[in-house]
């Protein structure tokens, strides 16, 4: 005769038992894992760096690049503390040459970390004298001279004034430099490329090309942030590719004369709407000091929706904003950072984030777009 079924109950307790042997089993497990990764953390630990050190220690992300402008967001922040963004600093790539525009604090360290070697920096140009656009200038002339035994200094290219600024640095560095010879020897690190040698330009009245070398052309021009002056931004043109640079401005005719038929316009933008909620909080917490600050900062930047008009006005290929105003916690605020300014712009609106990256290669109208941090 046929067997009788086993009643439900008991095989809910079948398939209990099974469960409950299944979980003290995983839990034994990641007893017994747990046991023996803190025995051998320290051995684990060693083999896991010395991967981390063959994959990215000496990368050279230069390498691989098509002949192009390519672009690299060292630094897309403020002088408000933001912990995700260093201070103002774009590097520029044409073809395998590397250039640097301002020097923003935490810049070197970003373009280490992004694989771009600091010893391949030849230039490097500042916008204005604003201290987060170059209180970064030590670090980038270091790891630019020892990163590859230069025998001259870095060459920083900047309106009247810039001088002063080189000299202060190459003189509160002095006796680091004598410190690294002494250790290294002059073979591996020679004096004679220690620090910055300044090259001054005129303050323009309007665009004026200051290099033109290797098919690389760049072209300084005036901007709107006073009461800070000399203030100016620069254009790069190479092989048919063009990007134009701001620098710190309000809203400036001559940005957008200056990037009619430019490929890419990074752009910096503050916007007033949300600053204004930190003042009101600043306000309220009795930091007025800082509050008058945040005030003074609105009448001498540009919005994300005017920057948005002048890339419309320019008929640019993509607006990239940098020099975040304020610091946003993570991309949930891009929306309110960005307000209106997609109806003012109908191309590609990129909200700047530090280790993006941007090719514009020659052979083509494209503009590629990727993370290196």
């Amino acid at each position: 005769s046929l067997a009788a079924p086993a009643p439900w109950w008991r095989s809910e307790e079948n398939m209990m038992r099974r469960r409950s042997k299944i979980l003290l089993g995983l839990v034994f497990v990641g007893l017994v894992a747990f046991v023996a990764v803190r025995h051998w953390q320290a051995d684990i630990g060693e083999r896991l760096f010395a991967r981390g050190v063959e994959a990215r220690v000496g990368r050279d992300v230069t390498l691989g690049l098509a002949d192009g402008l390519h672009i690299g967001l060292c630094g897309t922040g403020s002088p408000l503390p933001n912990a995700d963004r260093a201070g103002p600093c774009t590097v520029v790539i044409a073809g395998k040459r590397v250039f640097v525009v301002d020097s923003g604090e935490g810049g070197a360290r970003n373009i280490s970390m992004m694989g771009i070697p600091n010893g391949k920096i030849e230039r490097l140009f500042l916008t204005h004298f604003h201290s987060d656009h170059m209180d970064g200038l030590g670090p980038m002339m270091l790891l630019r001279w020892t990163g590859s035994a230069h025998k001259a200094p870095l060459p920083i290219h900047g309106p009247e004034g810039v001088t002063a600024v080189v000299d202060g640095f190459n003189g509160a560095y002095t006796a680091d430099f004598g410190y690294r010879v002494a250790h290294h020897g002059e073979k591996l690190i020679p004096s004679s490329g220690a620090g910055g040698a300044a090259v001054s330009f005129a303050i323009p009245t309007g665009p004026s090309v200051i290099f033109d070398d290797g098919g690389l052309r760049v072209t300084a021009f005036p901007v709107d942030h006073k009461p800070v002056m000399p203030a100016v931004g620069y254009r790069f043109d190479y092989k048919g590719r063009s990007v134009v640079i701001s620098g710190d401005t309000a809203k400036s005719s001559m940005v957008e004369q200056v990037s009619k038929g430019a490929d890419l316009l990074v752009h910096e933008a503050l916007q007033p709407r949300l600053v204004k909620l930190m003042t009101a909080g600043l306000e309220k917490k009795g930091v007025k000091n800082t509050a008058q600050i945040t005030r003074d900062i609105l009448d001498y930047h540009a919005s994300p929706e005017e920057a948005a008009q002048s890339a419309k006005a320019a008929g640019v290929k993509m607006l990239l904003l940098t020099h975040i105003v304020p610091p946003l916690p993570n991309r949930f605020f891009y929306p309110a950072f960005l307000g209106d300014a997609a109806r003012q712009y109908p191309g590609e609106i990129v909200v700047g984030e530090d280790g993006m990256f941007l090719s514009l290669p020659a052979a083509k109208p494209t503009i590629e777009r990727r993370k290196l941090l």
